[in-house]
């Protein structure tokens, strides 16, 4: 739910010639560093988030909102239409307690396009790369499906499909971390797949030109949707052991799961809520999942930062 005197409320106190800008989920890994470079470039950010923060520090204003919740055009009419872009950065990796994938990733971004439509408000959804119809977890399924609902709602949309992340406060960055840091790692025999990780500043800034730039400067008429991920991919094994390099200097055990045993441990993962190891990631580790093309560069203006270094 939007609590729509608060709108009303935020955007009196702001200034008149900055763009507004909304950042749904603006305090998660990849909203914060969003946020960050928006307000670098001058933008009047309000973070959305579902519980307000009383930290002095917080770098934009906040709106009290609940995405799963918000699931029809109207309850983002008032949104879309006090703010020129809205930034959607929330995702979740496992469902809890009234909070599914279809309500978080397919309905609510559907219902948020609709009232962009109307207001002529640009809409950039963050999303994911290797979505199909034909993957077997909801958590994939359910982004595929939102991202249809976007394209045809008529809004002035953006698709951003963001591949691995590394940063500095990232649930899954930190725990990739701790895995590359280990003497002994373990790999599914079936994680063949390519990845192309990229920084999560590196993301933040190719965010923020995505809210920012003009249209005619971001080559729509090429395609709305921008995959981004790092120039260089690497099957996971590889990239544990470069990422391995950072912080050691010996060499790592890796020992190789046989796929259906890894397929069951993401399983066990997932109803645990242990770890960001889950059904859907364990999908993606089986096939490439690199952006073609890469429009990262485009976007950054130069090359992106490397996450490991190649020799």
């Amino acid at each position: 739910m939007i609590d729509e005197g608060r709108i009303s409320n935020l955007q009196s106190r702001s200034g008149a010639s900055a763009r507004k800008i909304l950042v749904l989920g603006g305090k998660g890994f990849i909203g914060r560093h969003a946020v960050k470079h928006l307000l670098a470039a001058g933008a009047d950010v309000t973070i959305g988030t579902r519980r307000l923060s009383r930290d002095s520090q917080m770098p934009a204003r906040q709106m009290q909102l609940q995405l799963h919740l918000a699931l029809s055009k109207s309850d983002w009419l008032v949104p879309a239409r006090n703010f020129d872009v809205i930034l959607n950065c929330v995702g979740i990796l496992r469902q809890r307690w009234g909070e599914t994938y279809k309500a978080v990733h397919h309905h609510a971004p559907q219902a948020i396009a609709q009232a962009c439509a109307d207001h002529a408000t640009r809409f950039v959804h963050v999303s994911a790369l290797g979505l199909s119809a034909a993957a077997k977890s909801r958590f994939l399924t359910s982004k595929f499906y939102g991202e249809k609902a976007i394209q045809v709602s008529g809004a002035d949309w953006l698709l951003a499909r963001i591949s691995l992340l590394d940063g500095e406060g990232g649930y899954g960055a930190a725990w990739l971390r701790g895995v590359a840091k280990s003497p002994l790692f373990i790999v599914p025999s079936s994680a063949k797949g390519k990845i192309a990780a990229l920084t999560a500043e590196d993301a933040g800034r190719a965010l923020a030109r995505l809210c920012l730039a003009p249209s005619e400067s971001l080559n729509v008429k090429q395609s709305r949707i921008f995959e981004l991920g790092g120039e260089h991919s690497f099957e996971f094994e590889q990239y544990i052991r470069g990422l391995r390099t950072r912080y050691a200097s010996s060499p790592a055990a890796c020992i190789r799961l046989p796929g259906w045993l890894a397929r069951l441990g993401a399983h066990v993962c997932d109803v645990l809520h242990f770890s960001p190891f889950s059904f859907g990631h364990w999908e993606l580790l089986c096939r490439n999942n690199v952006p073609t093309p890469n429009r990262l560069p485009e976007l950054l203006g130069e090359p992106p930062e490397r996450v490991i270094q190649t020799k």
